[in-house]
């Protein structure tokens, strides 16, 4: 029987949520079953079940697994400590792990296609950007949305002019 898992800080419990998250609705996006992930990843559609959960009992491997299965990554970045003088709202160059459509008016309307989620990972949500930017209300962009565009631009490499 494997050991009891440590006890996991506020913060580690909320990451982990968000992993839990990103990876059901990449799942439900493809539109996979869990026993067919389950099965991809190697496990059993129980242990996906509480991994989607963000149960930090779930060993770091599974999580992997059910990632690559998925066709995500699961990287790690150095946390920059904040400085008493940053601006807190300030998100130049900030990308959400799972970005929300309802906080994003102007890619809600253009992933009205997407079903079945509320979140779309960054990959996806610069997809929909590049492929229907002409679509676009520019005027109507929030100073937060044309952030998230510029962000997905340099991260994805795309043109944001054309976005």
């Amino acid at each position: 029987m494997p050991a009891k898992a440590p006890d996991s800080s506020q913060n580690t419990c909320q990451r982990l949520a968000q992993m839990g998250e990103q990876i059901r609705a990449q799942r439900k996006v493809l539109g996979l079953s869990a026993a067919a992930v389950a099965e991809a990843a190697g496990m059993s559609r129980v242990t996906l079940h509480r991994l989607e959960k963000g149960e930090p009992s779930v060993t770091a491997g599974s999580y992997l697994n059910a990632a690559f299965a998925l066709g995500l990554d699961i990287l790690i970045a150095r946390t920059p400590k904040p400085t008493a003088d940053a601006d807190h709202d300030d998100r130049n160059g900030w990308i959400p792990v799972s970005i929300g459509l309802d906080d994003y008016p102007q890619l809600r309307q253009l992933a009205w296609q997407v079903t079945g989620t509320n979140a779309l990972t960054p990959q996806e949500a610069w997809g929909i950007y590049e492929r229907n930017g002409r679509h676009l209300d520019v005027a109507a962009l929030s100073i937060s949305e044309r952030k998230l565009i510029d962000a997905l631009g340099r991260v994805f490499g795309g043109d944001t002019r054309a976005v």
